[in-house]
């Protein structure tokens, strides 16, 4: 595994005719979404989603480039499922220790940024022992926040995923595993082309045991990657579970242009349902 980046221009051709690849990036910080409302499509084209090019690192990972100035996002398909009114703030829930919640013996919380929470998902969801994937925010100072907020990269809060597992089949230290496997943890406030604090890698641990784990983990990864680890262990807070149309997105969207230019391609080098 490395972190080394090197990028190839992929051209596509479909039925004879050059298509240039596009897909939708990240939230950039002062460049929110106009709503967050219904359609992805009007939330993504109007945030930090820009239509650009595609490139291949040496990781197998697909990441833009910057895009061109004539490039014109493409009209996405409608989520199945609605987001919440504009202004409607997602329950917080509180996780601060597996011990003080209500999971059984046989269910474990963990609690992950690696990017774009619709990439973690898609992957974590397929592992096995992994019982529930949710979507949302935590680490940050802003209360009941909104996705539009998230873009704005001004809330300190993580794209990250809630994951209830089942620790006598998958362990913790496995889970993370695939953490580490799913993202880039060397590049800091960043995966790809979605850039901000809000992208940033971090394990946000739920017990000292989770604690201790995390921190191993971190040491023993290391040396599989050319440049230093950034990813942060810090301790769980409040979570904020994203809006509705961000919950079990990819799977509710693959023909969606980043679904498929970016996180399909990441489900099939790991050997997943794509």
């Amino acid at each position: 595994m490395t972190s080394s980046i090197s990028r190839l221009l992929l051209p596509t051709l479909l039925l004879g005719t050059t298509l240039t690849l596009t897909h939708l990036t990240g939230c950039s910080a002062g460049d929110a979404p106009a709503s967050s409302e219904g359609a992805v499509g009007a939330a993504k084209a109007q945030g930090g989603h820009n239509a650009d090019e595609l490139t291949l690192s040496e990781a197998g990972d697909l990441a833009p480039v910057e895009p061109r100035a004539d490039e014109v996002p493409s009209a996405e398909p409608t989520p199945s499922t609605e987001a919440a009114p504009e202004g409607t703030a997602p329950t917080p829930t509180v996780t601060m220790t597996n011990e003080g919640t209500d999971t059984s013996p046989s269910e474990e919380v963990a609690t992950l940024g690696a990017g774009c929470f619709w990439c973690i998902e898609a992957v974590l969801e397929q592992v096995e022992g992994v019982q529930s994937v949710e979507s949302g925010y935590t680490g940050g100072q802003t209360e009941n926040p909104t996705y539009k907020d998230i873009c704005t990269g001004r809330t300190g809060h993580a794209e990250v995923v809630r994951v209830s597992f089942d620790p006598t089949v998958l362990s913790y230290a496995e889970l993370l595993d695939w953490f580490w496997r799913l993202h880039d943890p060397t590049t800091l406030n960043r995966q790809g082309n979605d850039r901000g604090t809000q992208y940033r890698s971090a394990i946000f641990y739920h017990s000292d045991e989770q604690r201790k784990i995390a921190e191993t983990s971190k040491r023993d990864v290391q040396p599989t990657f050319d440049d230093p680890i950034v990813t942060e262990v810090t301790e769980a807070a409040v979570f904020y579970p994203a809006e509705k149309y961000h919950q079990g997105y990819y799977f509710d969207n693959t023909s969606q242009g980043y679904c498929q230019m970016v996180i399909a391609p990441k489900l099939k080098k790991l050997g997943l349902k794509y």
